[in-house]
Order: structure tokens, then C-alpha cells, then sequence
């Protein structure tokens, strides 16, 4: 599963209800909020109905679950629908029939759920990315020479060009690769029946914004593309809650999505992160502060923190 978010946003951590009783009884809120989803997604139920079933106020609702769970609702809500269209589109249900079928009004509503959490449009979803045109260019960078991938939603992509493979990497018969056709081995395999055009003239406006601090501003964020499972969207839209120059832990990651027992699903969410510098997996150490390892390289992970200590610091 995909979704947008903008290198600028912020991300609140889930806040405690206080005038709810008790765990056990959060829980037993959490369950009939789960079953009501799960048995009723077709009837879209609006966060009200939701809130009504379980005797809360829509506020009280929304905090709880998200606080036990990690998402809102809604969210949960989208991701049941978005599982069954799947399901529907595997079968070769038409976009009329299975957007009638999951309780939506129209292909429009369907088209709308994929764009937000899968960047793309059922029909392309369905041929796993064939028709979607990712560009791609090559641009040079504080930490090397750095590969850009976008497409008309926004920013995709973006990793290294090292002379080593790095893990998963592989060229047309399967040996390992480096150089930049393993960097761009690295993003292909996201969206494998996609094609892929090279246009440094386009990726050249996204790598300026991206490695310019001085254009790192709140009004014009940079539209960036998640491409992940929700567990690890979760994990790199609090990413973006690290400062520049500064740094946390896995386990304290765990904490903040609300599941403090994650700390190693976390670390594997972490190392997955396809927008590398742009949601700052480099800020995040083991438990002892110790860098542990990096997709691209402890060399560049320090390379880029201590680029960034001068930035806090300047």
C-alpha cells in the first residue's frame, strides 16, 4: 500500500484519552470499533456511526483507536476497502462493478482511494504499474551522486549510486549489480511492469529542492510518493518528526506508533525506506546510540549526519 504525504508535514503522535476507564476496557472499545469495520465496510460507516456504536463521542473514538492501533478509523476503514478492491480487480471485476460492489458510488471514489494510497490508478494498480511512467535521472549530491525517480504525483524515489551492489540488487540475469544499474535495479523492483523513462531535465528541479536547505520551507513542500505496506508508512511518516540533527532509536520509534514491542519490525521498516534523506532512516540508531547498519553505507550515513550537525549548528 501507498500513500502521499509532503517532506515538510507533521505527524501528531496518538495522545491518551483521559477520561476513558481502563485498558481493559479500551480494549473492548477497540474490538467492536474493528468488528464493526470489518463486518460493515461496505456500508462505509462514517466515524459518527462508529462512535455512536460504541457509546463515545467521535473524538473519544478516533483517539482511542488510533492510540491502540496506530491509525484513525477512517484509515483502518480505507485500508478493508482497498484490501477487497484488490481482491475484486485480481478477479477481473471491471472498475464499475467493483467500485458498486465495495459500497462506493462510482469508479471516481475507487479511482480516488488508490491514487491517495497506492500513487497510482486502479487500472494501473491491477497491471502492476503498466502504463505508469516513472522518470528517472542521475544528479550529483552532497553525499555522491544521487538517483531520482518521480512520477506526476511526485517525488518516489531516491538512492545512491555506489560501485558495490547493494542488497536485493540484481541486473537482467540475476547477478548482482552496481553502479547505476543497480540504483536503479533498487527502485524497479517497486514497481516492476512500470516503465521507466530517463529525464534528468525533469529530476533535475526535484534534486535541487531536495539538497537545497534553503529551500526547505513549509509553504512549498515537496510532494513525496510512499510506496509500502501501512506498518511501514507509519514508520516513515514518523521519520519526518526527527529534527535535522538530531536522532532516535528503533525501540523509541516502536513507542511512538504505539506498538513498543516492534523495535525489530520497525528496524525492517526502516531499512526498507525508498526515499532515502527525504524520510531521514539515517537519523535512527540501535539502542547503545551505535549507527548500526544503512541501505547505502555507513560511510554516506555519516557522511549525511554530519552534514546535517553543521546545519543545526550554523
Amino acid at each position: 500500500m501507498t500513500a502521499q504525504t509532503a517532506f515538510s508535514a507533521s505527524f501528531s503522535a496518538p495522545q491518551p484519552v483521559s477520561n476513558l476507564s481502563t485498558s481493559q476496557g479500551d480494549y473492548e472499545i477497540v474490538r467492536r470499533i474493528l468488528a464493526r469495520i470489518t463486518q460493515d465496510w461496505r456500508d462505509q460507516p462514517s466515524v459518527e456511526a462508529i462512535a455512536d456504536h460504541v457509546g463515545l463521542s467521535s473524538d473519544e473514538t478516533h483517539l482511542v483507536f488510533r492510540r491502540w492501533c496506530g491509525l484513525t478509523p477512517k484509515a483502518f476503514l480505507q485500508a478493508v476497502t482497498l484490501d477487497q478492491a484488490k481482491r475484486l480487480l485480481r478477479q477481473d471485476a471491471n472498475l464499475l462493478d467493483a467500485a458498486l460492489d465495495l459500497g462506493l458510488s462510482g469508479p471516481g471514489r475507487l479511482h480516488d482511494l488508490f491514487v491517495t494510497h497506492e500513487a497510482m490508478s486502479p487500472g494501473e494498480w491491477k497491471t502492476g504499474g503498466k502504463g505508469l511512467v516513472l522518470r528517472y535521472g542521475y544528479h550529483p549530491s552532497p553525499f555522491g551522486e544521487a538517483l531520482i525517480v518521480a512520477t506526476p504525483r511526485g517525488l518516489a524515489g531516491l538512492g545512491w549510486v555506489d560501485d558495490k551492489a547493494a542488497p536485493g540488487r540484481a541486473d537482467g540475469e540475476g547477478k548482482p549489480a552496481g553502479g547505476r544499474a543497480g540504483a536503479l535495479a533498487d527502485m524497479v523492483r517497486r514497481w516492476p511492469n512500470a516503465t521507466y523513462v530517463e529525464d534528468a531535465d525533469m529530476t533535475a528541479a526535484l534534486a535541487a529542492r531536495v539538497f537545497d536547505p534553503a529551500r526547505w520551507q513549509q509553504d512549498q513542500p515537496l510532494r513525496v510518493v510512499m510506496i509500502g505496506s501501512d506498518f511501514e508508512i507509519r514508520v516513515w511518516e514518523q521519520l519526518l518528526h526527527i529534527p535535522v540533527g538530531r536522532a532516535t532509536t528503533y525501540g523509541a520509534i516502536a513507542g511512538q506508533i504505539g506498538q513498543p514491542k516492534a523495535a525489530r519490525p520497525v528496524g525492517a521498516a526502516v531499512g526498507r525506506n525508498p526515499l532515502s534523506f527525504v524520510v531521514p532512516c539515517h537519523r535512527v540508531l540501535g539502542s547503545t546510540g551505535a549507527l548500526t547498519g544503512y541501505h547505502w553505507g555507513l560511510t554516506r550515513k555519516r557522511a549525511i549526519l554530519g552534514w546535517e550537525t553543521g546545519l543545526a549548528g550554523a
